[in-house]
């Protein structure tokens, strides 16, 4: 991406940012996109209010590490798990209330997902266990994995959730009233977990840079291998074509469409300088992708034309974080140096 190193970058015209002096865990939005998230390394979660460049607000949330942070189902604000057991609801305005304690377990990996008539749930995994509250904190149930759970993810429809874990992963209908989860086996270590947007399919990421991929409802395995590096963000595109991945000198995209991906080559995208892609993060009505690289440049691209869009210098430390608005009009930005970033996509 050597091309863009005297672009105008989005960010100079469009952003606006902050230096948090801590690594940034995740970054996301708020169900009605009017506040932006960031969740660090040190216990802190930072809100900005989209369009209010001045106004972002620090609150300590964990005794420790931020560990994993989601979207709150129902409220303003968000739920974050962190390493001091503690899985915590931040509200739009700042406050903070306990959905749960795990003891001295690690709360590893938070999802959540919105349902309709004001009622959403809340997943969180703490070692070898998931539980599964409703928007309140009840708790409705405990999913038991045969090993520690390295990802955690809602289907489309909140109806499923799925976790990987060693040697696969698991998948649990919600609503069951016995729970018995299907099993899709593959030997070796499985790192995180994506469902396809219409349950077509359930990818992992592996240790040993490669990605596993079962079909459903058949369970047909699906191997895409040829990473330089260990995949740690994986995107569907908004319909599902497409699965965007990092791991490589570019976004690397399979095909989930006429048969693929097996058999079919991948697409790569904004790549050729090295530099190993950290992150990416399809748009949720688009059929474009943002990437993030690990000198710090972000940019966006248009998957049909290929066209690469500049958003972020490389000037910033490995990008660990990207999120888009529910809406698609604002993307959040994160880096490992503590980094943040709000760069705004809306037609002026």
């Amino acid at each position: 991406m050597s091309q863009t190193a005297e672009a105008a970058f989005l960010l100079r015209s469009r952003g606006i940012s902050r230096d948090l002096d801590a690594f940034v865990v995740a970054a996301g939005f708020s169900r009605d996109g009017r506040r932006t998230g960031f969740a660090l390394g040190d216990g802190t979660v930072r809100i900005a209010q989209v369009g209010v460049p001045t106004d972002w607000t620090s609150v300590t949330v964990h005794d420790g590490a931020v560990l994993d942070f989601a979207t709150d189902p129902t409220g303003d604000g968000f739920i974050s798990g962190g390493d001091d057991g503690k899985l915590r609801r931040i509200a739009g305005d700042g406050s903070i209330s306990d959905v749960a304690s795990f003891g001295s377990k690690w709360v590893e990996h938070v999802a959540t997902y919105a349902l309709d008539k004001g009622k959403g749930l809340i997943a969180a995994s703490a070692g070898k266990i998931v539980r599964l509250f409703d928007q309140s904190g009840q708790l409705l149930k405990e999913l038991i994995h045969p090993s520690t759970v390295t990802g955690l993810v809602f289907d489309g429809k909140g109806k499923r959730i799925g976790a990987s874990h060693y040697n696969g992963a698991s998948l649990w209908f919600v609503a069951a009233k016995t729970d018995t989860p299907r099993k899709l086996e593959w030997k070796g270590s499985h790192t995180g977990i994506l469902i396809h947007p219409e349950g077509e399919a359930v990818v992992t990421a592996m240790q040993e840079n490669a990605l596993h991929g079962w079909k459903l409802p058949d369970g047909a395995h699906m191997r895409m291998s040829g990473y330089p590096a260990k995949t740690s963000s994986l995107s569907f595109s908004r319909n599902g074509k497409w699965m965007a991945s990092s791991g490589a000198d570019a976004m690397v995209l399979w095909p989930f469409f006429g048969g693929g991906p097996m058999g079919k080559a991948p697409i790569e995208l904004a790549g050729g300088d090295g530099i190993i892609c950290t992150q990416v993060a399809c748009h949720p009505k688009d059929d474009i992708v943002a990437g993030g690289f690990s000198d710090g440049l972000v940019v966006v691209a248009d998957i049909a034309s290929s066209r690469i869009l500049p958003v972020v210098p490389p000037d910033h430390g490995p990008i660990s974080t990207l999120g888009w608005s529910p809406d698609g009009t604002q993307l959040a930005v994160g880096t490992e140096t503590g980094f943040a970033a709000l760069v705004d996509f809306a037609k002026r």
